[in-house]
């Protein structure tokens, strides 16, 4: 049977099992907010854990704290970071909108740990939330948390996929096939000019968020209860800033102004609606490799994706695009994490925004599903994806709108002609022109040639 001791805060006592490193405040959050059973990512936890580390080496440096407590709650909160006690963090994301129940079980564990290591009474609030507000802790461990996320997951895998997309660009350059508009037959391109533009979105996406990342090392830590920065030391930001730096090792700021930071969260939205269109990115991406991996009899078949999987229960032999629609399942997710965000950044009421947990749990999400997505659909999708030569030219060679080429010489009009008998007689569009223009098939041949209608 569970073991429970009694733990008190400011509204009475309470019991918490034995073996919890949190105190009352947590408790009385699980006992609250029995919700969703969904928490706040880890990247999060450890946010909030450096957040502690460097307020703790500011109020140190500021002759706030004893030594033996501070270091304590340092080596605390490097614990924390290192992935230690993963399972002491069990608030429900659906809690205080202030994110108060988060910062509190962080404190509580952290108070417990260096009570432990010190042989002091650590306390959670007058210790390791000393200068500190859930409120301005809560909007900088989003910052934090999404920064470092960006810096170690998201670029590197935007960088891997970009890098994949140009290979296979080149590996193609030389491919030609029939281009679509409508999803109906249209003028040719190569294989590398249609992965070009596959790259060039994935490239402006980089650039996009890359230049949003400032946005992200501006913090509110310093700003306390309402933005006044009330029972923090005047240099407490710009040292905690710069302590934070050293840790992490980006280079984190005070914010212009603390009351829009806490008010708002103008900057998550704001990146996650870039989040967003990087998700409609690769969507289409994904959906054109579905498109053209169709078949491979029934369908367009201009290429084979790899085979990863068998993709029916009852049909043998079966084999599905299933990196591809992966992808596009963690796209619709994200589209509805940004609505979320969307509507939690209009919480901002006075002088807090009260839906923090959300917006922190639907961002960390999103980049960590969208970082995933572009690794697997590099390595598993367009790096090995092959063509279908014989397919390519059959389809080119009858592609009545090659016929397009002849506007300037013959008229729209004759060409259209043209282009529908070829098609209803099931003809390649050389050998209709041949019977209704003058012009001989050497001409025809150099005039209606796939390559050369690329423009390469």
């Amino acid at each position: 049977m569970t073991k429970f001791r009694t733990e008190h805060d400011t509204m009475g006592e309470v019991q918490v099992p034995n073996s919890a490193l949190y105190g009352a405040q947590t408790q009385r959050a699980l006992n609250n907010f029995s919700i969703s059973g969904l928490r706040l990512p880890t990247r999060f936890i450890h946010a909030i854990a450096h957040i502690k580390k460097a307020a703790t080496e500011t109020n140190l440096q500021l002759g706030l704290l004893d030594t033996q407590i501070a270091h304590g709650i340092i080596r605390a909160s490097e614990a924390i970071i290192a992935g230690g006690y993963a399972d002491q963090f069990p608030v429900d994301v659906f809690q205080t909108g202030s994110g108060t129940s988060t910062n509190m079980n962080v404190n509580e564990v952290i108070a417990h740990l260096a009570t432990e290591i010190t042989g002091k009474n650590v306390h959670a609030n007058d210790h390791v939330n000393m200068s500190q507000s859930s409120n301005d802790t809560i909007p900088s461990a989003i910052h934090i948390s999404a920064a470092l996320a960006f810096e170690q997951q998201l670029m590197p895998a935007l960088e891997n996929l970009h890098t994949s997309l140009l290979g296979k660009a080149e590996q193609l350059r030389d491919v030609v096939k029939t281009g679509r508009t409508h999803l109906m037959d249209a003028m040719p391109l190569t294989f590398g000019q249609e992965i070009s533009g596959w790259a060039s979105q994935i490239e402006s996406n980089y650039v996009r968020l890359q230049t949003a990342l400032p946005q992200l090392l501006q913090l509110a830590q310093g700003g306390t209860a309402v933005g006044t920065g009330v029972n923090a030391p005047p240099q407490f930001a710009h040292n905690f800033a710069q302590n934070l730096s050293a840790n992490t090792g980006m280079l984190f700021t005070p914010g212009d102004n603390f009351f829009a930071l806490m008010s708002t969260q103008d900057t998550a939205v704001a990146i996650s609606g870039q989040l967003k269109t990087l998700a409609v990115s690769l969507m289409k991406i994904t959906n054109d490799l579905r498109w053209m991996n169709s078949g491979p009899l029934a369908g367009i078949a201009e290429i084979n994706l790899q085979a990863l999987q068998p993709g029916s229960s009852i049909m043998p032999g079966k084999v599905n695009p299933v990196i591809p629609e992966a992808v596009c399942m963690v796209c619709a997710q994200v589209i509805g994490n940004d609505a979320s965000i969307g509507i939690a950044g209009q919480s901002g009421n006075f002088q807090l925004n009260v839906m923090l947990p959300l917006i922190a749990y639907n961002l960390l999400q999103s980049i960590e599903l969208l970082s995933n997505a572009c690794n697997q659909l590099a390595d598993n999708a367009i790096a090995s994806f092959t063509v279908n030569q014989i397919n390519i030219d059959k389809a080119l060679a009858r592609n009545p709108i090659l016929v397009t080429a002849l506007n300037s010489i013959i008229g729209y009009e004759k060409s259209a002609a043209i282009a529908k008998k070829a098609y209803h007689d099931d003809r390649a569009i050389i050998d209709v022109a041949i019977e209704e223009t003058k012009m001989s098939r050497l001409e025809l041949e150099r005039l209606l040639n796939p390559k050369a209608l690329t423009g390469l």
